[in-house]
């Protein structure tokens, strides 16, 4: 059976949870204590790295939640979270890595600035914003008809940056899909609830603080 090494307050392993559940695969869910667990040896042998996610599958084990998003749909391909078209398929690949490299890098700046001025915190993300909320349009989901691996990555960072307090009101499109995304199951069965999301966050400030 699949193992699944993750930390319920992490937003990058959220993203591999989210996609076990839509995709109905079995798997054993191992939650590693980072508040050290992660430099232990045996942790250590899988991800040298010492961050979750990790999943194993018999001899087979893979770290970085991309990585892991891409095994799970040529494993496991029912139901698609990548659609076949080369368009569309670049779509959904460009809105993975938009959202990885340009608002999910942002998070430490955010939080710091949603400190001082929600207007410099507005600022710091009106950009990758307004491009996912272009890039919806009038779909329902950013693949299209159907949930994508766009919509997943997108998911766990989207809704987290409104949770911070920042209003999704000059995104339309992506506040309606926001809403749509977090009424599903899975995205509530791996939510943190409030008190995970207060010490979660009250970690990322420390961080960003330095």
């Amino acid at each position: 059976m699949l193992t699944f090494y993750h930390h319920p307050l992490s937003p990058i392993a959220r993203r591999v949870w989210w996609a076990l559940l839509e995709k109905q695969i079995p798997f054993e869910l191992v939650t590693v204590d980072l508040t050290g667990a992660q430099f232990e040896p045996e942790f250590l042998a899988l991800n040298p790295f010492h961050h979750v996610p990790v999943i194993t599958n018999g001899d087979f084990r893979l770290v970085e939640s991309l990585a892991i998003l891409d095994y799970l749909e040529r494993q496991y391909p029912t139901p698609a979270l990548l659609p076949l078209d080369a368009v569309s398929l670049g779509r959904v690949k460009m809105i993975v890595m938009v959202v990885a490299n340009e608002l999910v890098t942002k998070t430490l700046k955010l939080v710091a600035a949603l400190a001082e001025s929600e207007a410099a915190a507005a600022e710091l993300v009106q950009v990758p914003l307004s491009f996912l909320n272009q890039e919806l349009g009038d779909r329902p989901y950013f693949g299209g008809s159907a949930l994508s691996q766009a919509d997943i990555v997108a998911g766990t960072a989207v809704p987290l940056i409104a949770r911070l307090g920042l209003s999704l009101e000059p995104y339309p499109a992506l506040a309606a899909w926001c809403n749509r995304i977090t009424s599903r199951p899975a995205w509530q069965q791996t939510n943190p609830d409030d008190k995970g999301f207060a010490i979660w966050r009250r970690f990322v400030a420390k961080v960003a603080r330095g």
